[in-house]
């Protein structure tokens, strides 16, 4: 009786097992796609801005299954902190305190099933700002939740 209970529960196991798929095929492990390399693209590493002015970021994202969302950070670099993710380096100001620097934050949810999108956001750049050094980061994030991000250091003058 006990041999039969083990053989049952052995035939259990390999069909439970037998069951599980392991095809991998379905799993989405690849990041999304910042793209920054067309003409129109902006801003680009080592961009100038003036304050007062509006500019429009532009950019194209692209998932091998369905992007999620993006989101911009400006925020200053007077102290020469780093997360810039571009190989050529920008001519940066001495270190300072900030006073009134800019911080601008935005997400933007992108339209379901998009495995392509093409990111046009107006932004104004106040006039009463500190000028000098600051990163733009851009954080694109698939439906999935991997998520890549570019780093540019531009100038606010």
């Amino acid at each position: 009786m006990k041999r039969t209970n083990f053989l049952v529960a052995v035939f259990i196991c390999v069909i439970v097992l037998a069951s599980c798929s392991s095809d991998n095929n379905d799993i989405d492990t690849e990041y999304p796609v910042i793209d920054i390399s067309a003409a129109n693209v902006f801003p680009i590493q080592c961009s100038e801005i003036t304050r007062g002015q509006k500019i429009t970021f532009r950019a194209k994202f692209t998932d091998n299954t369905a992007l999620g969302s993006y989101s911009l950070d400006i925020h200053h670099n007077f102290d020469h902190h780093t997360h810039s993710t571009e190989v050529n380096n920008c001519t940066s100001d001495p270190v300072k305190k900030p006073v009134n620097p800019l911080l601008y934050i935005n997400s933007v949810m992108i339209a379901s099933g998009q495995k392509s999108y093409e990111a046009v956001q107006e932004i104004t750049i106040p006039a009463d700002i500190d000028p000098g050094d600051y990163h733009f980061m851009i954080r694109l994030t698939d439906k999935e939740g991997w998520q890549t991000i570019k780093g540019l250091s531009i100038k606010i003058l």
